[in-house]
């Protein structure tokens, strides 16, 4: 049912949406574990979609850890939501996760997990993106994000990986993800 709908909203928004299928439990858990959400007491996912890595992230969450998501596309909140009613998920934009760390009382986060497609956004939007996640990221604060393996090449992945180089320095890069359609790395860095 999640796969249908998922198809649906990429064949609405491809740029938006940037996979014809959700990612599968091997990358969700590659991610989430390469931020390091177990060690995080304030966790933002970024673009949950329909709540794979969510799931994910909530098998690794501390107990006390303070954890909500944004998601700017209304269909995959309501999944989401439905998925996890006791998760807090945010219909808005990533560049404005200061003002829900704000809401909660905390200044920055431990740990960022995003699902976002940053290869198919333009060069202003992955640079507000960007600057959010350095904004709201505490000192030894980690990122992980994923992006497909054909992406690693192409001049939009290029272009994403240096920037990613230039926020924060090192970038690691993990083995490719092969059970996921299409295969994916996850890049990971520390602030």
């Amino acid at each position: 049912m999640y796969v249908l709908r998922f198809l649906k909203e990429f064949v609405n928004h491809p740029a938006a949406i940037g996979a014809v299928a959700p990612s599968s439990r091997h990358l969700a858990r590659k991610v989430a574990g390469s931020a390091g959400v177990g060690d995080a007491s304030v966790v933002i996912e970024f673009g949950p979609g329909t709540g794979v890595i969510t799931a994910a992230i909530l098998e690794l969450l501390r107990p006390d850890a303070l954890f909500f998501a944004l998601e700017i596309n209304p269909e995959f909140v309501e999944i989401t939501r439905k998925r996890f009613p006791h998760v807090t998920v945010h219909n808005d934009s990533a560049a404005n996760a200061r003002k829900y760390l704000e809401e909660a009382g905390v200044d920055s986060c431990q740990c960022i997990v995003s699902g976002l497609p940053w290869t198919t956004f333009d060069n202003q939007l992955q640079d507000t993106l960007l600057n959010t996640v350095v904004d709201v990221l505490a000192p030894g604060g980690r990122f992980a994000t994923y992006t497909y393996l054909q992406s690693t090449v192409l001049p939009s992945g290029i272009r994403f990986r240096k920037k990613l180089c230039a926020a924060f320095g090192d970038l690691g890069i993990t083995r490719p993800v092969w059970r996921n359609v299409p295969p994916a790395v996850v890049y990971y860095a520390q602030k």
